[in-house]
C-alpha cells in the first residue's frame, strides 16, 4: 500500500502580516482542493502556495488535507520563533512561575516547553475568563475546539492533559477538578519495520558520507534521533566499541556497542569530516537538525525503492525487531535501548517474523487435510492461475 503524500507546512509574515506556506509535490487534487481555501494563493515568488495565519483557514486546511495526506509541521514553530498569546501581564508572570516550577522538579526542557507552550494556549484561549472561574468544561471545550478541528494526535492531547494536571498542582485557584481529567487512550499501532534487505539497500543507496554514516549509526546501534544528535565526539570510544549514551530519555545513561561493520565506515567519516565537538555537526559546530535528518531518509528511500513511510526511528524499530529474530534475550534488548518498562520492548514481539512464519496458517492446514484425505482431489485449486 502506497503511502500518503506529504505536505510541509511552515510560518512566514509577508509585510507585517502573518500567513501559512503550505508545499507538496506537484497534485491537481490537492491544488484543487488548495483553492477551497477561502484565504489561500499560490506565491510566484515563494514558489509556494500560503494560507491567512487564522484559526479559519487554519481549520479549513486540516478539514481538507488531514485524511488524504501527511502534514509535516516540524516547521510551524521554529524554535527562535515565539508564539504569540493573547495573555495578560499577570497571566504571562504566572507562566513564568510555571516554567521555573517544571525546571524546578527536573523535567527535561523538550518537556518544559510542550507543557508550557499546552498551558498558554489553553489560557489565551480562555482569557476572557478569570482562573478562578475556569472548570472542567472550559477544559472540554478547549479540547473540541482547538485539538479535535484542527485535528491533533492522541498523543499531543494526552501531553496536554499531563500539563494541565502538573498546572493545577501548581495553582490550586481552579474549578477544575484534576481526578475527572482523563486522557485519551493511546492508539495501539505496530511501528513500521524494514527487512534487513531493506536496510542494506538504503545504506547502499546513500551516497552522502555523513548521511550514510548516520543511517548505519542509526540502526546498528538502536539510537532515537535526540540521541545521535546529541552525540559527542568524546562519547564514541573505537578501541573498545562502545557508544555512551549520556542524559538520554528519563535522564538515563546507558553504553551500546558498535557493529564491526561500521568501524570502517566510521574511521571514513571522521577522517573526511574531522568532527569536533558533537560526532554529526554542521558547518558551525552545532548538532545536526531532526529535520535534516527525515529530509535526506525521505530522499534516500525513494531512491532505494522502499515505499514504507520510513523516519529516524523506524530504524530504531528495526533494529530491535531484527535482534529479537536472532535470539536475543528481551531483557537484553530493552537494556540496549534504554528502555525503563519491559512492556515497552514487549511490542516488538508482536511483529517478530519468525514466529508468525511458525504459525501454520488455517487456510494452508484446510488445503493440504483435503489433498491429503481425499484421493481423487490431488490438487485443490485456490485460483485459476495457481493449483496447489
Amino acid at each position: 500500500m502506497a503511502s500518503k503524500p506529504i505536505i510541509k507546512i511552515g510560518r512566514i509574515r509577508i509585510n507585517g502580516e502573518p500567513y501559512i506556506t503550505v508545499n507538496f509535490k506537484y497534485n491537481s487534487k490537492f491544488k484543487n482542493l488548495m483553492r477551497r481555501i477561502q484565504s489561500a494563493k499560490w506565491s510566484y515568488t515563494l514558489r509556494t502556495w500560503i494560507i491567512k495565519d487564522n484559526a479559519v483557514s487554519l481549520n479549513r486546511f486540516y478539514y481538507l488535507f488531514s485524511k488524504i495526506s501527511l502534514i509535516e509541521e516540524n516547521k510551524l514553530f521554529k524554535k527562535k520563533e515565539k508564539r504569540e498569546f493573547d495573555l495578560s501581564e499577570q497571566q504571562k508572570y504566572l507562566l513564568n512561575a510555571f516554567y521555573k516550577y517544571l525546571k524546578g522538579k527536573r523535567y527535561s526542557k523538550s518537556t518544559i516547553q510542550t507543557y508550557v507552550f499546552g498551558v498558554a494556549d489553553f489560557i489565551s484561549f480562555n482569557a476572557s475568563k478569570p482562573l478562578s472561574e475556569l472548570q472542567n468544561r472550559d477544559v472540554e471545550l478547549f479540547i473540541e475546539e482547538i485539538y479535535i478541528k484542527r485535528h491533533y494526535s492522541v498523543s499531543t492531547q494526552r501531553q496536554f492533559i499531563s500539563a494541565l494536571k502538573l498546572f493545577l498542582l501548581f495553582e490550586s485557584s481552579t474549578q477544575i477538578d484534576s481526578l475527572e481529567l482523563m486522557r485519551p487512550y493511546k492508539s495501539k499501532k505496530l511501528p513500521i519495520v524494514l527487512s534487513q534487505q531493506e536496510v542494506l539497500r538504503l545504506i547502499q543507496k546513500t551516497s552522502n558520507l555523513k548521511h550514510r554514516t548516520i543511517i548505519a549509526l542509526l540502526y546498528s546501534c538502536g539510537l532515537r534521533i535526540s540521541e545521535l544528535l546529541n552525540l559527542r565526539v568524546t562519547d564514541i570510544d573505537i578501541n573498545r566499541r562502545q557508544i555512551h549514551i549520556k542524559r538520554s530519555k528519563g535522564r538515563k545513561d546507558r553504553y551500546v556497542g558498535m557493529a564491526e561493520s561500521f568501524l570502517p565506515l566510521c574511521l571514513n567519516y571522521v577522517q573526511t569530516y574531522e568532527p569536533r565537538l558533537y560526532f554529526i555537526e554542521n558547518k558551525q559546530m552545532q548538532p545536526y537538525s531532526a529535520e535534516s535528518v527525515r529530509a535526506f531518509l525521505r530522499r534516500n528511500c525513494k531512491k532505494a525503492g522502499i515505499i514504507k513511510r520510513v523516519t529516524p526511528h523506524t530504524l530504531r524499530h528495526s533494529y530491535a525487531t531484527h535482534m529479537l529474530e536472532q535470539g536475543v534475550n528481551i531483557r537484553y534488548i530493552q537494556s540496549l535501548l534504554g528502555h525503563s518498562r519491559p512492556e515497552t520492548t514487549m511490542i516488538y514481539t508482536h511483529i517478530k517474523r519468525q514466529d508468525l512464519l511458525e504459525i501454520s496458517n488455517p487456510l494452508d492446514v484446510a488445503v493440504y487435510k483435503l489433498s491429503t484425505t481425499d484421493k481423487q482431489t490431488s490438487n485443490v485449486v485456490l485460483s485459476r492461475k495457481n493449483l496447489i
